[in-house]
């Protein structure tokens, strides 16, 4: 992520607080991150260098119309300024910083299969024991750990998969 994306999403989240519109703009925010992610068409459109920043601009403003009066100032100003290729950058940052001013930790976890509710409920604890703040959790599915969990929240991960396990066991009888 340049350091352009986070100077923008800083600015775009002080202005935000200032105006007390933080929550609606993150909002805005993780719409214009998804939407650029998904949308490979929209992506390239705004990496093009042949696309006029005038054609940018509407197809922005089109797709983004219901958007706060800020998230749309920022779309200006990213294109005034040659930058509207980083806006998918500037969103997820907004979002990230968002996040970290109200003391949300990310975290994921990857299981071989879907958590039921009663096991994300104890792993959001632990994810909250270790972090000490409040967690949103994602879950990503990975067949080839083969049961049990990794946890990673922020720079700390737990591995508790059977593959790393078996891994472990492996390396254990090689030494030896």
């Amino acid at each position: 992520m340049s350091r352009a994306a986070i100077r923008y999403a800083k600015a775009v989240l002080s202005l935000a607080s200032d105006e007390k519109s933080a929550d609606v703009i993150n909002n805005d925010m993780q719409l214009i991150a998804n939407t650029v992610a998904e949308n490979k068409d929209l992506s390239e459109m705004l990496q093009s260098p042949v696309v006029p920043s005038s054609i940018k601009k509407s197809v922005l403003l089109e797709v983004f119309k219901k958007s706060n009066k800020t998230t749309l100032s920022l779309i200006d100003i990213l294109i005034h300024n040659n930058r509207i290729n980083i806006l998918g950058d500037v969103a997820l940052k907004y979002n990230e910083l968002f996040d970290q001013s109200k003391g949300i930790e990310h975290a994921t976890v990857t299981t071989a299969v879907a958590l039921t509710s009663a096991l994300e409920k104890q792993v959001l604890a632990k994810a909250k024991e270790i972090s000490g703040k409040e967690v949103e959790l994602e879950n990503i599915i990975d067949e080839s750990i083969l049961g049990g969990f990794i946890l990673r929240v922020g720079d700390v991960q737990y591995n508790a998969s059977v593959s790393n396990q078996l891994n472990k066991l492996k390396r254990e009888f090689t030494l030896n």
